[in-house]
């Protein structure tokens, strides 16, 4: 047998493949690779053969971890082994992860219909069977966006841009056009870790663009909950360095709700030497509770600001241009069902 890895993501006709090509969850963001795997086929194929043995997930702890439970809820190890169990024993997938992107799909369509059931059941498994195991998927396919087209920022990362004075569709901005696009998910590529190989939200991202991503949020009544929040998924086999304390990433990320500034928590690690020796803390949502909010009764606004210079820096290997935003429930095991996200405001 050959692992695909090693072939290039390649077949070869009487070597039986495992397909491993692209399944590294070590790098995977935990909501939205899980979409490009659910809907993912085996190796470019929709059913085994002689030739296509079958596919794994792959966990590379390059960088150094305190214990077990670290692995499994950071990589999102249940949730990424539920969804290629899916995709794998049921087969039928017409596009390989590549092909097909990250995009749940529009709402009521097939797609959308599709990953919505499995995530479904899913949560079911989270609840009956995995309620004791570090589990961080939540729902998503309820949260909804409004996402810009990005604004030229020419290396200014703290440069300010019209949806920060008033949330439109459209907006005229030095004699050009910037339109905003629907997106469903709480977590969003705007670009891939793995560059233009990877579909993501923009099809041409460039360096030195900034974009928004905002929503609004209908609760029934004033509320507590918690918000997971990040705009740099920390890779478990990087050496990166921790955010910079007061800040979200070194992109200059922001975000508000109702007009308020959320900000970081305090880094736990602060070294400034990459280092592969120095175990992750709580750089990654899922290895730290829910930030603490307050949901007014009625609407209240959500508004990411994602700035983005090069997709390499001193202290980042792999710049990824994204955010995760969802809110939970103030414990933060599960998401907050009894609100409503809206771009649009309407129920």
């Amino acid at each position: 047998m050959i692992q695909m890895w090693s072939s290039r993501g390649k077949l070869h006709p009487g070597v039986p493949a495992i397909d491993s090509r692209l399944h590294y969850i070590n790098h995977f963001d935990t909501f939205a690779d899980i979409v490009a795997l659910y809907h993912s086929n085996v190796a470019g194929v929709s059913e085994g053969s002689d030739d296509v043995a079958g596919c794994i997930i792959a966990v590379w702890n390059d960088r150094y971890v305190d214990d077990v439970d670290q692995i499994t809820a950071e990589n999102g190890f249940y949730p990424s082994m539920l969804t290629l169990a899916e995709s794998t024993w049921r087969g039928g997938r017409e596009n390989y992860f590549y092909e097909q992107g990250l995009k749940i799909g529009a709402e009521g369509s097939d797609d959308f219909k599709s990953f919505k059931d499995f995530e479904d059941r899913m949560l079911h498994f989270k609840k009956e069977v995995f309620k004791d195991e570090p589990f961080a998927y939540v729902r998503q396919t309820n949260v909804k966006w409004h996402i810009t087209d990005p604004f030229p920022n020419n290396g200014n990362l703290l440069k300010i841009f019209p949806p920060e004075q008033e949330l439109q569709k459209v907006y005229k901005h030095n004699g050009k056009t910037y339109k905003s696009y629907e997106a469903i998910g709480a977590g969003i590529y705007l670009r891939h870790v793995w560059g233009t190989l990877i579909p993501a939200f923009y099809e041409d991202p460039q360096t030195n663009h900034t974009a928004y991503a905002y929503t609004w949020v209908y609760s029934p009544v004033q509320q507590d909950a918690g918000i997971y929040v990040r705009f740099q998924n920390y890779g478990r086999s990087e050496k990166d360095l921790p955010p910079p304390q007061g800040k979200w990433d070194y992109k200059e990320s922001r975000i508000w709700l109702n007009d308020t500034e959320i900000m970081p928590p305090v880094w736990e690690n602060t070294h400034s030497e990459l280092s592969n020796e120095v175990s992750l803390r709580n750089e990654n949502w899922e290895g730290r509770p829910p930030i603490s909010i307050t949901l007014n009764k009625g609407w209240n606004k959500v508004l990411l600001k994602m700035p983005v210079g090069k997709f390499k820096s001193d202290e980042i290997r792999l710049v990824k241009w994204m955010f995760n935003a969802v809110i939970v429930t103030p414990e933060g095991r599960d998401a907050l069902e009894d609100i409503v996200y809206s771009p649009d405001r309407s129920l």
